[in-house]
């Protein structure tokens, strides 16, 4: 049998899976015990992270576009949207680590990647019905969607907050720095990253061009 399905691994997944729910109702209690006590895994944070992903996608399609908004399907890149998903999940999870290792955060990348993963249970248990409930709803009703999904973003913003100090044993006020460098060192690596593919375009260039360069002249 794969070690992936093994009894005792797929037992442990789905445990650490279901404490996602204690996770989202007692956030600083369960944060601590998901790094501390080693509650949850990286399995169940690639769990969720997917069906956050699922969600996502299934709302341009499922969706009721007078709620959502019209998408043209035939111009729709799906793996824009899953890039454009799952860039910041890992990007945040480096800044993150990378910033708090300079200040004693106690967290591993590990423990950043997880907490970040679990953040997202209420983006899925809320707009994940909200998806197909929309079809059913009037414009007018739809303010029900807007409401839900705002419900989830505060409620996401709120984990994060809440990791970023137990995981790290911060104070909330080190916590809100943290969260501020944060973001301006995902700023940062964004602008290394489409610094370096511009360079790395750019110098494959010039050798085409020295190359093409060569084939007319001796050929």
């Amino acid at each position: 049998m794969p070690a992936f399905l093994n009894k005792e691994k797929l037992q442990h997944v789905g445990k650490t899976l279901r404490y996602s729910l204690y996770v989202c109702t007692h956030p600083l209690d369960g944060y601590w015990d998901l790094t501390h006590e080693k509650r949850g895994s990286v399995a169940a944070a690639n769990i969720i992270i997917i069906l956050a992903l699922l969600t996502t996608l299934l709302s341009y399609q499922y969706g009721n576009p007078m709620i959502y908004g019209f998408v043209q399907l035939q111009y729709f890149n799906v793996y824009r949207v899953i890039a454009g998903f799952l860039a910041p999940i890992f990007i945040g999870t480096l800044a993150n680590w990378g910033l708090t290792t300079l200040f004693d955060g106690k967290g591993t990348m590990k423990d950043v990647y997880m907490a970040i993963g679990y953040a997202f249970t209420p983006y899925v248990i809320i707009n994940l019905p909200c998806i197909f409930i929309s079809n059913v709803l009037t414009i007018e009703e739809g303010a029900f969607i807007y409401y839900a999904s705002s419900v989830s973003s505060v409620w996401m913003g709120v984990l994060i907050v809440s990791a970023v100090m137990q995981i790290h044993d911060y104070t909330i006020t080190k916590t809100i720095l943290t969260l501020i460098a944060t973001a301006v060192g995902m700023l940062l690596i964004v602008f290394v990253l489409l610094l370096f593919f511009s360079l790395i375009s750019d110098a494959a260039a010039y050798f085409i061009s020295m190359y093409k360069e060569i084939s007319y002249r001796f050929y």
